[in-house]
């Protein structure tokens, strides 16, 4: 074992680390390095979008809301017109029913949608 060559251990005959040993331990050090960053990143890239699924979240709410208030005052249109157009059709007032309650279903689809979006309560 004096001649340089390994023992059983992984070091030669002088009690120091065989050379292959060393590049193989360099080597895994190099590896730790880059799997240690390549965790981070993706940390780091996980929170991000995490972050942006809340805003997607949000998002999706508020065009949720969006969508309700804004269904609430075409209901109220299209009933107001339904209203109208059958009242003139049965007393032949056309067409001041169909104006009449048109505007009146304008007015309620307005008041529904103040109501459902909290305007003018009192605490």
């Amino acid at each position: 074992m004096a001649d340089g060559t390994q023992n059983n251990d992984g070091k030669d005959g002088n009690g120091q680390p065989a050379p292959d040993e060393a590049a193989l331990s360099a080597r895994l050090g190099s590896l730790d390095q880059k799997l240690s960053k390549i965790r981070d990143d993706r940390k780091f890239q996980t929170d991000q979008s995490e972050t942006g699924s809340g805003n997607a979240q949000a998002r999706a709410s508020a065009m949720a809301v969006g969508l309700r208030l804004s269904s609430e005052l075409v209901a109220g249109v299209v009933v107001g017109t339904i209203l109208g157009w059958t009242f003139d059709r049965l007393l032949s007032t056309s067409p001041w029913g169909l104006i009449v309650f048109m505007l009146l279903g304008f007015v309620a689809g307005v008041i529904n949608v103040m109501r459902s979006a909290g305007v003018g309560r009192t605490p």
